[in-house]
């Protein structure tokens, strides 16, 4: 390539880059009286910094080529910061390997722009492969905590070079730049991934969500999503599991389930987005429900919307694993607001809006799974009878 054609591509790409940065993202027109998805992802691919991708070196890179490609990026952890939002994104390389890197945005729904450089997080061995799927957590003692996925190989089954082991890792920060690494999380599960660290304390002792497996990946596995508490998180070991959401039969969360992020506190209890899967002909379907439990003691459900709250739509559908959302990362704001972040497919992250008072409204005044098609049945009709009457009074108001 020509000097004057090199120069000529640079320039295109970067001012394609700008302005996907600076794109204006607005709520679909549509919305479905929970939440408002927004019309285009926040965060994809094609986000990241073209000088993680390209040798800018005519001498090196001549025909200007990518030369670490990236292929995803998808289920951030989030949180407020300097008056704004950045999410601790998931990025996978060309290679599949998983990093994380932190991007940041005035709003929380457009103009997400990374940091100069992916973060740093230290290794506690290396046999370490890959790190994904942070949850961040403000906790009441001072520390900005990241609970993630570490997985390793699972070298008892040396000639399956899919077989892994999945530990909790716990890292802790001040700033997100630099990070302490903490031993992985122990329980007497083999595998732990979706775990997330209480914000508060509970009764002097920090309070983990868990999801107990005995396989990798397999959906039946696990009993749900776990508690347990830890009295030094720097050697944290949770000795017992409570199960505080358990899968059950024929729902979306028959065969398995996790927390996505760390509950919001509210006045009617501890507001908790998780993700459930099911088997379908075409694979696992995964997609968000919502519980709500008790602010006095958080190991206690109090209430559980029947069905999914979110599921992945058009687009969303489509990707390096189909017909999924998955979320591990909300932030609630002073002012009522909640912007829900979630990847579609393993592919690419995407916002949603609602507030504080929709969700509580949706979990305590939306009926539970009735478990059995007649009993569900029973509810709908419940349902249509009411609106029935509502507009058979209307009518006999109008006439007179």
């Amino acid at each position: 390539m020509k000097p004057k054609e090199f120069k000529q591509k640079l320039k295109s790409l970067q001012q394609a880059h700008d302005a996907l940065v600076k794109r204006k993202n607005r709520p679909q027109k549509e919305g479905n009286g929970i939440f408002d998805r927004y019309q285009h992802p926040v965060l994809t691919a094609e986000h990241t910094p073209l000088n993680w991708r390209y040798d800018f070196n005519p001498r090196t890179n001549p025909h200007l080529m990518t030369r670490l490609g990236i292929n995803s990026v998808f289920n951030v952890g989030a949180m407020e910061w300097n008056r704004g939002i950045v999410l601790m994104a998931r990025v996978e390389g060309w290679d599949r390997k998983s990093f994380f890197a932190v991007a940041e945005s005035p709003n929380g729904t457009d103009h997400f722009r990374f940091w100069d450089y992916p973060v740093q997080m230290p290794e506690l061995d290396d046999r370490e492969t890959n790190l994904y799927d942070m949850r961040l957590v403000r906790h009441e003692d001072g520390w900005i905590y990241g609970t993630f996925c570490a997985e390793r190989h699972d070298d008892r089954r040396s000639g399956d070079l899919s077989a892994a082991i999945a530990r909790c890792g716990i890292a802790r920060t001040k700033d997100l730049l630099s990070w302490e690494r903490l031993p992985d999380l122990k329980t007497p599960a083999l595998h732990q991934r979706n775990c997330v660290l209480h914000p508060e304390w509970i009764n002097g002792q920090y309070a983990f969500y868990t999801r107990p497996m005995n396989d990798f990946a397999a959906t039946g596995s696990g009993d749900g999503i776990g508690w347990g508490l830890v009295k030094d998180i720097t050697q944290a070991e949770v000795k017992t599991e409570k199960i505080i959401d358990p899968r059950f039969y024929h729902s979306i969360k028959e065969g398995k389930n996790g927390l996505g992020p760390a509950p919001i506190k509210t006045p009617k209890g501890w507001l908790h987005l998780a993700h459930g899967v099911r088997n379908t002909a075409a694979g696992m379907r995964y997609v968000l429900y919502l519980f709500l439990c008790d602010l006095a003691d958080p190991s206690k459900q109090i209430c559980a919307p029947g069905g999914h709250f979110m599921a992945p739509e058009d687009d969303e559908r489509v990707g390096d694993v189909s017909n999924v959302v998955f979320s591990n990362g909300w932030v609630a704001q002073k002012n009522g607001d909640v912007l829900i972040y979630y990847g579609s497919s393993d592919t690419r992250t995407h916002v949603a809006k609602t507030t504080i008072e929709k969700l509580l409204d949706y979990c305590q005044n939306t009926p539970p799974d009735a478990r059995r098609s007649i009993l569900c049945v029973q509810q709908r009709s419940r349902l249509i009878e009411l609106n029935l009457k509502l507009n058979l009074r209307a009518k006999r108001r109008i006439t007179g």
